[in-house]
């Protein structure tokens, strides 16, 4: 089914081999845009509706007598836009937020001007009820403001020229074809013959065009009285990555020949009339990138575009290279094209795939494929972390586990980049600690600790996932998100930056504390208490006394008022501090008096003492709840016991913390069975569960990166913020290790060599970094620069 939004509009159109910029946002030159209100308007297109769907143009164009070193402007619009400056797209936003603090880009364009006449040009689409599940939004509207009086000929108002698109309709998620929850917005259906090609150049002649209507000025969070529900923020993080990338294969076809010189723009496919053909392309790894299709002449042809992590037989995947008796299912794009030459399909946003096919049926006139390939996208890390171990499949697994992590960040980070698209706060937490081992990028990072505090509300819980529009709580990720904070902390040492959310914390901390029950355990707790997707936890909820007692989610209550204390202390708050210690250890200790079991030796998940897991006995090892003195035995029981409740891949980040903290650290690599099998099922990403699996492109078990360089490597702070340095590695089989750790002095660099029960370290410490080597027993001073040291196991 098509939803034909009232009048939509195009796809942009870029000419063969031209490719947008990529840029980075900037600070704010004039400080007045922080805090007075602006001059510029939201404006929208007059007499078209603004909640419902609608793709539109707008134009300004403007003269200069001379080209400016700088001409710096803010722009944001809802619920998305792309804006250009003489033809060249110049920024896509805006970064997710809520109404209330709703991100504007900044962006200096003079590169892209020239003296005399220039032009300002946006496309703004609103989704409405088909919008993604991340989007908040008010009604469609668009501002851009020019950062001083120099560059205010750009100021959006009546001045604006607007035309509202008939191009483009809506696809919905089809059901039948993708019968998962999958909140990532809607395809889109495009006529060429519709589009003002061109629009967005200088000379596009608009004299049909309507003016704008004005809604209300615009202006920045806290500006006094004002009358715009937008209140904007400034983005707080980088312009996306845009990098051209080629298809990599053409895995089969009907009704027409193709070769895989056509993925390299060499050899364009011609496709006679009433002719019905398609194509499967392999890009032979998961992506996420905006698809662009060029083709020639084609009238009155209709070209669908599928993209698909894999193809299935049933409802299974089965090794994701195989694609015989295999069928495409997935998320479609159409496009009409209108007879003329080098006509450019883009998606208005991207796409996820590994597979993507292309069915076309030709009308009275033949079609010419020019080309076909995508502008992959994702958020600008740059890796500055290294691992060699001599072993391919730590290798495979290295670049897979970036891969996954890669694709799971963009303007937030987010669980899965086909289906939801969404930022949880379980699966974010781990995904800050992957991104600044492997990058010591923490921009991300602080974005998300920020969205995630601007989603809780009075009671004091954050909600599970934000920005949603659609509200949902899972207590325990609220508990994750003090967790990021100390992980922030503990890795980054960013004082500064988290002092201002210790407020929300302690409200997040009094939540709990108010459904404590006479036993010390939490009693029961509202909303979807998740925990981990494991057959025996119902909806991951894990098992629970009538009254809500739960051994596992108290734990995790106990972690979290373990990290709130060292956050607490950090700052010099020693009353709430000792507190939440003093709270911390009363319950534990309750935990442990009411479901260990003695004859098992083992915590059980609830005081009736009848289930037991290795969720309840892992959380109980790293808040010591369960005695120093018997952690590692029942370490062992837990890698044992096949009986208990298994972890999934999620939950084995916790398992790996905790084999690491009783000194099994050794066993690391033996354990990463699951993660070998995902590799022989031809999986380019992480999965989010074992087979069969809904997404096969999940961050939260990405974590194998972290542990590479945290466990195997053994680069860990000893203080907060990399002060300190502790370098203890656990090797496992491996005879040799290079590695290279991001830290904010620098970089440290780590040589290993083992011979029986010798080892060999060089190691190269940053200016200012001192710390210690430990291994076999051993305890070696480390000083800043390149040291080679010698240990034996006793």
């Amino acid at each position: 089914m098509i939803v034909r939004g009232a009048r939509a509009l195009l796809l942009v159109a870029f000419l063969l081999g031209v490719f947008p910029d990529v840029i980075s946002s900037s600070t704010a030159s004039n400080p007045a845009i922080l805090h007075q209100q602006w001059t510029a308007q939201w404006i929208a297109c007059p007499g078209s509706p603004r909640r419902e769907f609608g793709v539109y143009y707008f134009r300004k164009d403007f003269s200069l007598s001379s080209r400016p070193q700088h001409f710096v402007i803010h722009a944001s619009a809802d619920n998305r836009y792309q804006l250009f400056v003489n033809g060249a797209r110049v920024a896509v936003g805006p970064a997710r937020g809520d109404l209330f603090h709703w991100r504007y880009e900044t962006v200096d364009v003079s590169s892209h001007l020239q003296t005399g006449s220039n032009v300002i040009a946006a496309i703004v689409w609103n989704f409405a009820e088909l919008a993604p599940m991340a989007q908040m939004s008010h009604e469609t509207g668009l501002i851009v403001q020019g950062d001083t009086t120099r560059e205010s000929a750009v100021n959006t108002n009546a001045s604006w020229k607007v035309m509202e698109s008939h191009a483009v309709q809506m696809i919905p998620i089809n059901r039948k074809t993708v019968p998962f929850y999958m909140v990532v917005g809607p395809g889109i259906r495009v006529d060429a013959s519709q589009v003002p090609w061109g629009w967005q150049d200088a000379g596009f002649v608009d004299t049909s065009w309507k003016p704008a209507e004005v809604l209300v000025e615009g202006g920045p969070r806290g500006v006094q009285d004002s009358h715009s529900p937008w209140m904007l923020v400034p983005r707080n993080i980088p312009m996306m990555e845009q990098t051209l990338q080629r298809l990599a294969s053409v895995r089969r076809s009907q009704g027409v020949e193709i070769s895989n010189s056509f993925l390299q723009g060499r050899s364009p496919v011609k496709i006679p009339a009433h002719t019905t053909a398609t194509m499967l392309f392999d890009q032979s790894f998961e992506t996420t990138a905006y698809p662009e299709l060029i083709v020639s002449g084609g009238k009155g042809s209709l070209i669908t575009l599928t993209y698909a992590e894999a193809l299935w037989k049933g409802r299974e995947k089965g090794n994701r290279n195989d694609i015989e008796g295999k069928k495409m299912l997935g998320m479609e794009d159409q496009f009409l094209p209108d007879g003329a030459s080098q006509r450019m399909f883009r998606t208005l946003w991207w796409r996820t795939y590994r597979y993507v096919q292309l069915a076309v049926t030709t009308g009275d006139e033949p079609l010419t494929l020019d080309d076909f390939r995508g502008t992959f996208t994702a958020y600008p890390f740059t890796v500055r972390a290294a691992f060699d171990s001599g072993d391919p499949t730590l290798e495979k697994m290295w670049v897979v586990g970036w891969r996954t992590a890669r694709l799971c960040a963009h303007t937030t980070y987010m669980d899965c980049p086909y289906y939801e698209r969404l930022q949880y706060g379980g699966d974010t937490r781990i995904q800050i600690l992957i991104s600044l081992y492997m990058t010591g990028d923490d921009r991300l990072a602080k974005n998300a600790i920020e969205l995630l505090n601007e989603s809780r509300i009075p009671e004091g819980i954050t909600q599970s996932r934000y920005p949603s529009h659609l509200p949902q709580f899972i207590p325990p990720f609220s508990l994750f998100w003090i967790g990021m904070m100390h992980d922030l902390w503990w890795y980054h040492g960013d004082s500064a930056f988290l002092q201002q959310y210790l407020p929300g914390m302690r409200d997040v901390l009094g939540w709990f504390e108010r459904r404590m029950s006479p036993s010390g355990l939490l009693g029961r707790l509202e909303w979807w208490n998740f925990v981990d997707w494991t057959h025996q936890f119902n909806a991951g909820v894990p098992p629970e006394e009538r009254d809500g007692q739960s051994s596992i989610l108290t734990l995790q209550f106990v972690a979290a008022l373990q990290n709130a204390a060292d956050l607490e202390s950090s700052y010099g708050n020693k009353s709430f501090a000792e507190q939440d210690r003093a709270l911390a250890a009363k319950i534990a200790r309750a935990v442990y008096d009411r479901c260990w079991d003695p004859v098992r030796g083992l915590l059980a998940d609830t005081p009736a003492r009848k289930d037991f897991s290795q969720h309840a006995n892992i959380l109980g090892i790293l808040t010591n709840a369960i005695p120093d003195q018997d952690q590692k035995q029942v370490m062992q029981k837990v890698l044992a016991d096949s009986a208990l409740t298994q972890c999934s891949y999620y939950f084995r980040f916790y398992l790996f913390r905790a084999i690491k903290q009783v000194g099994m650290g050794d066993d690391y690599l033996s354990l990463l069975g699951p993660w070998r099998r995902m590799l022989d099922l031809g999986l380019t990403t992480w999965a989010e569960q074992p087979e069969p699996v809904r997404s096969d492109c999940h961050a939260w078990s990405a974590h194998p990166n972290f542990d590479f360089l945290n466990t195997v490597a053994g680069v860990e702070p000893a203080a907060p913020g990399f002060r300190k340095v502790l370098i203890q590695p656990y090797l496992g089989t491996l005879n040799r290790l290079a590695a290279t750790v991001p830290v904010p002095q620098g970089s440290v660099v780590v040589k290993y060599t083992r011979h029986n029960n010798q080892l060999a370290a060089d190691i190269t410490l940053p200016q200012g970094l001192t710390g210690w080597l430990v291994w076999g027993g051993q305890k070696l001073e480390l000083h800043p620069g390149e040291q080679h040291l010698q240990a034996s196991r006793q």
